[in-house]
C-alpha cells in the first residue's frame, strides 16, 4: 500500500526528522517544509517511523488536498476520498482540526462537515446508515490553510514525544524530541562523558542514552495504528522485532545529570529505570555552579528562563554566575534559553546558535565548541 506521510515537528526540527528518514529509514521522497516533513513509503514504512523516530511529533497519512473555499467544496472534497481503504464499518473517527487565513474558519463547523462526508462516504461502501464507532480508532485531522483543506489519518495516537517513561516530570519538563534534537545536534554518541547540570526530570540524559544504545524510542508504547485491520499485524511484530535486534542495551557510557533540588533527582533516577537505561544514567544531587566542568565531554543544558520557573532577573544572574564557573573548561556546551541577553550573561558568544521551540516558546541552541581559553566577556546589564 502506497502512502504519502507527513509529520508534523517543532518549529526548527524539520531538518533533523528529513535526516533521521533519509540516514535511518533509508528513504529518498522526503521533503521538509515549515513545521512537518512529507516522505513516501508503505505500511512498514509507517511502522517504522512510529518506532524510530526521535524528534517528531506524530506519523499522520495524507489522503488528499483540494480547494475549500465553502463547506460544498469541504464536504465533496472529504467525500471523494477513499475512507474506505483504512476505516472499517465498526471504525471510530472523530474529526479534529484547524484553520488559518481562510473563508471557513469555524472549526466546530468544519468538523460536522469532515464527520458528515466521512460518513456519507463510508455509508455508499457499506450500505449502512449507522455508525456505532465501537471498533478502533482512527483519528481525522484537517488543516485548512488559505482556503485549502488537507485531510489525514493519525496513525499515532498519543504524540511520539509520549515515550512511555515519564508519567511524572517537574514544573516545566522539556519535551522528549527536543531533548534528543539536542543531542543529535551535537552529534553526541557516547564516545565522551555527557552532563546535565539542570536534570529537571533526566529527559536529556535519557534521550541521549537511548540514542547511544540505539534504542528505538517508540519501544515502550502502543501506538492507534496497531490496531487498524489495514494494517496486518506481522508488519508491526517485525518492526519491533528489528527495532530490539539494533539495540545494544548492555552498553554503558559515561551520562551524568544532576539538580539542585532532590525531588527532581528522584523522579529522574525513576524516569531513567521506567526508560531502561538506569545502567548508563547516574543521577544526583548538586548545585550547576559547584560542579566541576574542567575535564573533557559535552554539557547539555536546560537552565530555567525566566518565563519558566525564575524571574528574568534571577534567570540572569543564573546565567552570569554559570558562564564564570565553565569559563576555560574544553566541554563542548550546548544550551537552550529563550533569553535574548544569555550570551551577554553567559560572558561568551556562541559559536552557532538554532533556533528552536520549547512548546510554543521561542529559543536558541546557543553551540560552543571552540576551545575558549580562560577568556570571557563582561557581562552587561539589561537595559
Amino acid at each position: 500500500m502506497e502512502l504519502t506521510l507527513c509529520c508534523p515537528t517543532l518549529f526548527g526540527l524539520e531538518g533533523i526528522v528529513a535526516d533521521e528518514l533519509r540516514f535511518g529509514g533509508s528513504l529518498t521522497e522526503v521533503h521538509a517544509e515549515n513545521g512537518r516533513v512529507l516522505f513516501e513509503g508503505d505500511e512498514n514504512t509507517l511502522a517504522w517511523a512510529n518506532l524510530h523516530l526521535r524528534c517528531a511529533e506524530r506519523v499522520l497519512i495524507r489522503l488528499g488536498t483540494f480547494p475549500a473555499k465553502t463547506f460544498d467544496q469541504l464536504f465533496e472534497g472529504v467525500r471523494a476520498l477513499p475512507w474506505e481503504q483504512f476505516i472499517p464499518h465498526d471504525g471510530a473517527f472523530p474529526v479534529k482540526g484547524h484553520s488559518l487565513n481562510s473563508a471557513l474558519h469555524s472549526i466546530p463547523d468544519c468538523q460536522k462537515i469532515v464527520k458528515k462526508a466521512v460518513a456519507a462516504r463510508l455509508s455508499s461502501c457499506y450500505h449502512q446508515n449507522w455508525f456505532e464507532e465501537s471498533g478502533a480508532k482512527y483519528q481525522i485531522q484537517f488543516a485548512i490553510m488559505h482556503d485549502k483543506a488537507e485531510l489525514f489519518l493519525d496513525t499515532s495516537g498519543a504524540g511520539l514525544h509520549k515515550r512511555g517513561y515519564r508519567a511524572n516530570s517537574n514544573a516545566a519538563p522539556l519535551r522528549e524530541t527536543l531533548a534528543a534534537a539536542m543531542v543529535k545536534v551535537a552529534r553526541w554518541r557516547g564516545r565522551e562523558p555527557l552532563i546535565d547540570p539542570f536534570c529537571g526530570s533526566g529527559t536529556i540524559a535519557i534521550e541521549a542514552a537511548l540514542i547511544a544504545q540505539r534504542r528505538a524510542p517508540g519501544l515502550m508504547r502502543a501506538f492507534d495504528a496497531e490496531k487498524w485491520n489495514c494494517i496486518d499485524a506481522a508488519v508491526w511484530r517485525q518492526a519491533r522485532e528489528d527495532a530490539l535486534e539494533m539495540t545494544d542495551g548492555s552498553a554503558r557510557f559515561d551520562i551524568v545529570g544532576s539538580d539542585i533540588d532532590p525531588a527532581c533527582v528522584q523522579l529522574s533516577i525513576e524516569n531513567a529505570r521506567k526508560a531502561g537505561v538506569s545502567g548508563t544514567v547516574f543521577f544526583e544531587q548538586k548545585d550547576a555552579l559547584e560542579r566541576d566542568y574542567h575535564g573533557s565531554g559535552t554539557l547539555f543544558a536546560n537552565p530555567p528562563y525566566g518565563e519558566r520557573l525564575l524571574d528574568v532577573q534571577a534567570a540572569e544572574e543564573l546565567y552570569t554566575k554559570l558562564g564564570r564557573a565553565v569559563a576555560g573548561s574544553p566541554m563542548k556546551q550546548y544550551i537552550l534559553s529563550s533569553d535574548p541577553l544569555f550570551e551577554r550573561c553567559y560572558g561568551r558568544k556562541a559559536d552557532k546558535r538554532r533556533k528552536l521551540y520549547n512548546g510554543m516558546l521561542k529559543c536558541e541552541l546557543h553551540m560552543y565548541f571552540k576551545h575558549s581559553g580562560t577568556r570571557t566577556a563582561k557581562p552587561q546589564k539589561r537595559d
